[in-house]
């Protein structure tokens, strides 16, 4: 129906120039030269008035998609009853004026709507492009940097030039943590970025976070289970003392008054000894114990070198297959990347793995088909990445989130120590060592650089 009446005009003016021109034609043959001229002139009249409808048609089509473009939703078309020629087109093009229109306004509420959300979130968000001009900032952000109002990144030099740098040189996908101190107050930032493709142009997403209060309550939460693990292990070297201690005294005293040399025997003297050896053991441990903690809070910084990863760890292999009652053949190692490098302290790397693969061993003794591998490659996101996995009885849930604290351990004669100055060198080197575990099936401690 749009062309139906468009088309009729236009079958029509053809078909009536075609006619002209034939009788044009046959006047011409007979020489009637004043008919012919008269014809002549009609055809010119119908060319010029065929082309003004075709172009009036095109202008009117050309006005609503410029209309359309300009976000000017007001242009509208005769579509009355006096306008037959054009009367269904002009409705059509009037419809869809009206449906883009309607699409327009739901598009704007929604973006409003969202706009709303990202005013409201307690997480700051800043997109800039390539130039550093910043296209869009909630206020989060403005309220976190103490800043306002900011248009472009290089304004962040007035509140921190090394927070300037961080922004300025974060990569996609790039994490980082930043103090900032301000005279009001300060303040823990965790800031992560990304890239997104807005018409055709590559900008930056930056969101900003303040994990003050997080970090604070993880602190005070490692201090308490610290604090536990201390408190557990000091009382059971304690106690011993004290108990023998007392009895060892009750030998040497008589109510407040000490003890005669008669009322001494052999037995009582072999008492003492033992018990005095027992105190200097217990003694001895405590002595280890603290010796432990010393070493943990002096952990030297990393002599970095590079270092292949390959031969790291066919040497770490080497090393922990030694342990007795393990099947050496049990040890694979898969290197996705076999000319994989690290810039790290080989000395303390080796120190982690090693006892990453020894606890796995030791935790895989009463394991039928006990398997240890050691995987190595780039992670999807660019990192590289040691995994360490075993196939033995895994990790309980209630335990998984404690094996990091120091001095937690759940081995009868381990110290506790291992794992958390392992994950200390991994936070010298700049990475991190996490753990997953599915009992009975696979536990896997991953190195992240």
């Amino acid at each position: 129906m749009i062309g139906k009446n468009f088309y009729t005009q236009i079958t029509f003016r053809v078909l009536f120039m075609v006619a002209t021109i034939f009788f044009a034609a046959y006047f011409f043959n007979k020489a009637e030269y004043l008919f012919l001229a008269i014809l002549l002139t009609i055809v010119v009249v119908q060319t010029v008035s065929l082309i003004k409808y075709i172009d009036s048609t095109n202008r009117k089509i050309a006005y609503f998609f410029n209309a359309i473009k300009n976000e000017d939703f007001t242009l509208k078309f005769p579509d009355q009853k006096n306008v037959t020629s054009f009367k269904e087109l002009n409705k059509s093009i009037n419809r869809l004026n009206a449906l883009v229109q309607e699409v327009h306004i739901k598009k704007q509420e929604q973006e409003q709507y969202y706009l709303e959300i990202l005013k409201q979130a307690q997480i700051g968000v800043l997109t800039h492009n390539k130039k550093g001009h910043i296209m869009f900032v909630n206020p989060r952000v403005e309220q976190l940097l103490n800043y306002t109002p900011l248009n472009h990144i290089k304004q962040l030099k007035k509140v921190d030039n090394e927070l300037y740098e961080l922004f300025d040189e974060m990569k996609p996908f790039e994490r980082k943590l930043f103090q900032l101190t301000n005279e009001r107050e300060t303040v823990q930032l965790a800031i992560k970025s990304t890239e997104i493709n807005l018409n055709k142009e590559v900008l930056r997403l930056i969101t900003v976070q303040d994990i003050k209060s997080e970090l604070e309550e993880k602190e005070t939460d490692s201090w308490i289970k610290l604090i536990r693990v201390l408190t557990h292990e000091i009382m059971n070297t304690v106690a011993p003392i004290t108990s023998i201690s007392e009895s060892i005294l009750s030998y040497y005293k008589e109510g407040e008054d000490a003890t005669t040399i008669e009322n001494f025997d052999q037995t009582k003297l072999n008492n003492t000894a033992k018990g005095l050896q027992v105190i200097k053991d217990q003694g001895n441990d405590l002595m280890n114990f603290v010796q432990s903690y010393r070493s943990f809070l002096s952990v030297p910084k990393p002599d970095k070198k590079i270092i292949l990863v390959k031969d790291l760890l066919e040497r770490i292999k080497m090393l922990a297959i030694q342990e007795v009652g393990f099947d050496n053949d049990a040890c694979t190692i898969t290197n996705h990347h076999p000319e994989l490098e690290l810039f790290a302290d080989e000395k303390q790397l080796s120190q982690v793995l090693l006892n990453l693969c020894k606890n796995a061993i030791q935790s895989m003794l009463a394991t039928e088909n006990a398997q240890l591998h050691i995987e190595s490659g780039m992670s999807s996101e660019g990192y590289k990445f040691i995994a360490i996995k075993d196939n033995g009885p895994g990790i309980p849930q209630d335990v998984l989130d404690q094996i990091f604290i120091p001095f937690f351990t759940t081995k009868e004669q381990g110290t506790g120590i291992g794992l958390s100055l392992s994950k200390q060198i991994m936070q010298l080197h700049g990475g991190s060592l996490n753990v997953y575990s599915i009992p009975n099936k696979e536990t896997v401690f991953r190195l992240v650089f």
